[in-house]
């Protein structure tokens, strides 16, 4: 592989004149200094379903700036773009974001659609040396892709410039951390970001997708219909990585019952059903699961402490036989068994836990005793995979050298999640835009994000059904990143090819319903 290293510091702006002097120009970070502006270009190869073509790799920062034009903060990215491209008026541009919130776009970008992807093995457990191999299912062979990292994760930071408000007073800490931390203030910002970076590089005119994984699907969710009324910037596609709530209530009876799926899948796995389900595909059984949810333990669970001694031994059992649980506990609970009760329960017997954002995953409690595991076993294992293979990444293959630190895991709180109305925006935005399709991917395996509940989602983000055919579901024999288990990382990308090459309209195609 030929690497070009090109090193770009670009000045800031702002109407006809350079106003920001070199302190508003970088963020303070730990105590060292990061360019709100700055890009290094990479030249590389990569062979995808077979076929070898080289790109081109751009790690930079560009600026945040607020409405009276002072640089606010400065937002890390990496940017693919495929070579030999003849026109990318009709070349998709894929912008990928991660969740937490506070999360970098490490995961998706070193592990899912990238052309390159961290070392582990087939099943998606970590293995040593750490490092990062060619990814022979990556998406760049049909989209381009940038991996945007909001304020306070990876490498992008909030800049001092931010110390006053418009009447030049000085702002509060409180005052610059809403600018950024919440909901909406962070959809607002981004869509912004997101003008500035397709008009810098040229790609109005290409079919424009977004993808968000866990919080990231509330980011993503919302600024779909941000940039079609702030940015009118309109999408062909939306990519949901198991999704958040996204708004769309789901309290009491229909959050407990949509819980069961998600039981019966991990305690299929972990071999913990009754023989008659054990013995089964998990294919040919959930759907048995999920029609017991809705129309048994759903009413049951409605009728609360009035409901028939009989009945709810009844559906006791068959919650049982649906979860691995005995039926003690589940009377014990109500019919209603937390997710955090369920990974302690499953395996309790045997001294082990499961994991919360993937079930394969197994841990050790200091004590059999309680209602809910110590830790996240499968968070542990992926941080330690991840972290070495992202700053080995962007340093010796990418060429981008800081001393700030890379935050895996960044300070955002508080988040104010008051007036989340993502879903809604989401109908709204294609309701508005009749090219605009959603993807939903969801890992079987999830307790965090459960699939179950990202179907009830699907289901509800359209109640009256006139854009049902627009809106797709693919689950996954794999959890909350779904993509680490090697045959769902081709099969899951082959979804997203699939899903760009349908949402991209042919040349002349007319915008109608």
């Amino acid at each position: 592989m030929t690497i070009r290293h090109f090193r770009i510091i670009f000045g800031v702006f702002i109407g006809l004149s350079f106003l920001l002097d070199s302190e508003q120009n970088v963020a303070q970070a730990e105590g060292r200094q990061l360019e709100a502006e700055s890009a290094v270009v990479t030249s590389h190869s990569t062979t995808v379903r077979g076929k070898k073509f080289s790109y081109k790799a751009t790690a930079g920062t560009q600026p945040v700036w607020d409405k009276n034009g002072k640089v606010i903060a400065s937002l890390f990215y990496v940017y693919y773009e495929r070579d030999n491209i003849k026109s990318r008026e009709n070349r998709p541009l894929l912008i990928s974001f991660n969740g937490g919130p506070g999360s970098a776009s490490v995961w998706m970008h070193i592990a899912y659609t990238g052309p390159r992807i961290l070392k582990v093995d087939d099943e998606g457990y970590p293995v040593q040396p750490y490092g990062v191999r060619e990814n022979p299912y990556s998406i760049l062979d049909v989209a381009d892709i940038v991996y945007v990292n909001p304020v306070n994760t990876g490498y992008s930071r909030m800049i001092d410039a931010a110390d006053d408000d418009k009447d030049g007073d000085k702002m509060s800490e409180k005052d610059k951390r809403a600018l950024f931390f919440g909901v909406n203030a962070d959809i607002k910002y981004l869509a912004e970001w997101l003008n500035t970076f397709v008009t810098r590089n040229n790609r109005w005119l290409s079919p424009k997708y977004l993808i968000g994984e866990s919080y990231g699907t509330t980011r993503v969710a919302g600024l779909a219909l941000e940039l079609q009324n702030a940015q009118w910037m309109y999408l062909n596609g939306v990519i949901l990585v198991s999704p958040t709530g996204l708004g769309i209530g789901r309290e009491g009876p229909v959050q407990a019952a949509n819980r069961l799926p998600y039981f019966t899948a991990a305690a299929w796995y972990q071999k913990s059903l009754d023989a008659t389900l054990q013995q089964q595909d998990l294919a040919d059984i959930l759907p048995g699961a999920e029609d017991f949810a809705v129309n048994e333990l759903m009413p049951a669970l409605v009728r609360g402490g009035f409901i028939d001694p009989a009945e709810k031994q009844r559906v006791a059992e068959k919650m049982a036989y649906y979860s691995g649980l005995s039926v003690q506990a589940v009377l014990q609970n109500n019919l209603d068994v937390p997710s955090r009760y369920f990974w302690k329960e499953l395996l309790r017997d045997k001294s082990l836990t499961v994991g919360r954002l993937d079930s394969r995953y197994l841990g050790i409690d200091k004590k059999d005793a309680g209602d809910s595991p110590d830790y996240n076993a499968e968070l542990t294992s992926w941080l330690h995979s991840f972290t070495p293979a992202i700053n080995y990444y962007l340093r010796e293959k990418l060429g981008y050298e800081t001393d700030i630190k890379y935050n895996m895991f960044g300070d955002v709180r508080p988040w104010d999640r008051d007036n989340n109305k993502t879903g809604e925006n989401l109908r709204l935005a294609m309701a508005a835009n009749p090219f605009l399709k959603v993807m939903i991917q969801s890992g079987y395996y999830d307790g965090a994000t459960n699939y179950f509940d990202a179907k009830y989602t699907m289901w509800q983000l359209d109640p009256a059904g006139r854009m049902k055919d627009r809106l797709r579901f693919e689950g996954y024999r794999s959890g909350h990143m779904m993509y680490l288990r090697r045959e769902d990382l081709e099969k899951a990308n082959n979804h997203i090819r699939q899903f760009i090459v349908s949402a991209t309209p042919t040349k002349g195609q007319p915008a109608k319903y």
